[in-house]
């Protein structure tokens, strides 16, 4: 396998929403997702495991295109970690993927996607 296929990507900003919030939101409440950021995301499954439990595998139907057409794999983790200053989060997106050739682009745009998913998230849940 060819090392140009493989790649990793990672974001780092920071929301208002507690850490423990948005944690909660993507490991035991990822369903509700679609109603905090309707433009984004479509729907979630659980495919294995349960929400909440670690190795669990939730497929997400989301407004961004099938990621599997151009890339054979799709690891994605996020991270929110307090800021004790002033009870704001700092998320960390990472993306490790491999592509199917060599002349599929960069995934730029869904780390993009991440970070904005992140963001209507903070912006659902602190313009209240």
């Amino acid at each position: 396998m060819s090392t140009l296929l493989c790649g990793k990507m990672e974001a780092c900003f920071v929301i208002r929403l507690p850490a423990s919030q948005h944690h909660d939101i993507f490991s035991g409440r990822p369903h509700h997702v679609s109603g905090m950021a309707p433009t984004k995301i479509k729907n979630c499954a659980l495919h294995e495991g349960e929400f909440g439990k670690k190795g669990s595998i939730v497929i997400w139907d989301y407004v961004h295109g099938n990621l599997l057409k151009e890339y054979k794999e799709f690891k994605i983790v996020v991270k929110a970690t307090p800021k004790s200053e002033n009870s704001t989060s700092l998320i960390h997106w990472t993306m490790e993927y491999e592509k199917l050739k060599e002349d599929v682009p960069e995934p730029f745009s869904v780390l993009k996607f991440l970070v904005h998913l992140s963001k209507d998230i903070d912006d659902h849940h602190t313009k209240k």
